[in-house]
């Protein structure tokens, strides 16, 4: 009985059930999300499950709808060569823009990284990285109301409505967590929050209070983005010290090799028996990776000779930040770019 009454006392508030029969017609408007039979299910496992008050979160789904954009940008590309060429990829992040600003970043936050990479064993010039890849270090955010986006994608994208409904769920109890409005929280067209943009569960799981105000502050604190990206890292398997990547070259048919996907499984001795080479200013790194776990990367290019690479546990590692060798590798020769200029700035 009483979900019964919880659940009329959602319809009355989206304004499904008229209070009168003669109510006057107005002008057809997009249909709140609390009006969405499976939207007030939501609502009512939000208050069962984590205590949410019903009528609050009902007001807070009424002001929002399901947004064209965000289904329009969550869809695969049409063309589906689009989707593999490494040069375009690289170019949007690993440019001088990205590098100048790299360096900038890293010399206003010195202080912060030098901290995160003595406690997490991540190198400075991969963090500035990932940040720089994710967000051009602070400036491009989203403009996206997260809780619309996550709604969108959680009610009206069936391919991965469970991922971005567990999303919705973990961003709610986020933005309780830190006491803000989940209304005023802005992010990405698929719900990624703040300077490192991490989807509401990561922050949940991986984010930390890296400044030492007692909040975690992903849009308004670098510091806690820094050691954020840096605890993320660590949490899955960064090794200090341990090598990424390094260049390659095949003879023969490398299809079974590449199946075999891009998390490392063979010793990288018994890789260079299946016709992978390392290249010549490469040899004397590989040889002391030679028991190290390692895959090969191919990075295509319409047109153009695939580029070659071994990735080793810690290039693994990046792809767990967004699961694509394309992204990790931007973010590795990012990285290698800004400590190379930073090595001769130092000089």
């Amino acid at each position: 009985m009483r979900k019964k009454l919880t659940a009329l006392l959602i319809g009355l508030m989206a304004g499904l059930l008229p209070l009168s029969s003669h109510a006057a017609k107005t002008p057809a408007k997009p249909e709140p999300f609390s009006a969405t039979p499976e939207v007030r299910d939501f609502i009512l496992e939000m208050h069962e499950q984590h205590g949410f008050d019903v009528a609050h979160l009902t007001r807070q789904f009424a002001s929002i709808h399901a947004n064209a954009t965000v289904l329009r940008a969550i869809q695969p590309a049409a063309v589906p060569e689009q989707q593999r060429s490494w040069q375009r990829y690289r170019v949007r992040f690993v440019n001088e823009k990205r590098l100048s600003s790299g360096l900038r970043f890293w010399q206003e936050n010195s202080a912060e990284l030098t901290r995160a990479a003595a406690i997490y064993g991540v190198p400075q010039e991969v963090i500035v990285a990932i940040i720089g890849v994710e967000t051009e270090y602070g400036r491009n955010m989203g403009k996206f109301g997260v809780l619309e986006a996550l709604a969108t994608l959680a009610f009206n994208y069936p391919p991965r409505a469970d991922f971005f409904r567990s999303e919705l769920e973990q961003f709610l109890l986020m933005a309780r967590e830190n006491g803000i409005s989940p209304l005023e929280i802005k992010g990405s067209y698929a719900g990624a929050i703040g300077i490192p943009q991490f989807m509401p569960s990561s922050q949940r799981r991986f984010a930390v209070d890296f400044d030492g105000d007692d909040k975690i502050d992903l849009r308004g604190s670098t510091t806690d983005a820094i050691g954020s990206v840096a605890r993320y890292l660590n949490m899955f398997g960064w090794q200090a010290k341990a090598p990424i990547a390094i260049p390659a070259r095949v003879e023969g048919d490398p299809l079974a090799l590449i199946a075999a996907g891009f998390k490392p499984s063979l010793p990288l001795q018994d890789l260079l028996k299946q016709g992978v080479s390392t290249l010549n200013n490469t040899e004397q790194l590989a040889e002391q990776a030679s028991t190290q776990p390692a895959a090969l990367i191919d990075l295509v290019t319409p047109d153009q000779p695939t580029e070659y690479w071994i990735g080793f546990d810690n290039f693994y590692v990046i792809t767990r930040y967004n699961r694509s060798s394309f992204y990790a590798m931007s973010v590795f020769q990012l990285a290698e770019a800004l400590r190379e200029a930073q090595s001769v700035k130092a000089q």
